[in-house]
């Protein structure tokens, strides 16, 4: 996905990786979370656009260009992030991975240290573990959602995660869940 991203980069916004990490260490902000947020309101960049352009030009994030290092890299984000006191919550991790994978052939799932994005062409939901509970967050642009699907104001903010449920509990996965999980998926066709 990452070596895809980097390949695309030119076409969609006019520049190589090589060439937005060197705009970003010439004009860009001092900090990482500045770099971000310039990205994303002066260059129009999406939340992981800007995130990968502002962790590569601080000299981070390079694992994710090797498919090998990435998979080493992505087991231990896993690992830390259902540590300690979220164990409790890798069980219903995995049942959303199960689901989501059960929606067609070409969902991946990529793994953060801080999140689990699910991908089709684009990122249609991700799983946010927290204290006690799992953020379930779902790319449904401009949709007018129930009011039990909390808008996180991504679509303004152009990200892609717009609504998100919380799960504390496997009993929680229930129909209303895959309903908007399917929904999410169906949208990135």
């Amino acid at each position: 996905m990452m070596q895809a991203w980097v390949a695309g980069l030119p076409k969609k916004t006019g520049r190589t990786l090589d060439e937005w990490v060197e705009l970003v260490q010439d004009e860009g902000p001092e900090t990482e979370r500045e770099r971000r947020a310039w990205l994303k309101s002066k260059h129009s960049l999406g939340t992981n656009a800007a995130w990968w352009i502002a962790e590569r030009a601080e000299g981070k994030g390079t694992a994710d260009a090797d498919p090998a290092a990435y998979l080493r890299a992505a087991e231990g984000y896993v690992d830390a992030m259902f540590g300690g006191r979220r164990s409790v919550l890798k069980p219903i991790c995995e049942r959303i991975l199960e689901l989501a994978r059960g929606l067609g052939p070409d969902v991946k799932v990529c793994p953060c240290k801080t999140i689990i994005p699910l991908y089709r062409q684009h990122v249609f939901a991700e799983i946010k573990p927290a204290t006690g509970r799992i953020d379930l967050g779902f790319a449904l642009g401009n949709v007018k959602a129930p009011d039990h699907l909390v808008d996180t104001g991504g679509f303004e903010k152009k990200d892609r995660i717009s609504h998100r449920l919380t799960i504390t509990k496997l009993a929680d996965i229930d129909a209303d869940v895959k309903k908007w999980l399917r929904y999410a998926y169906d949208l990135d066709a």
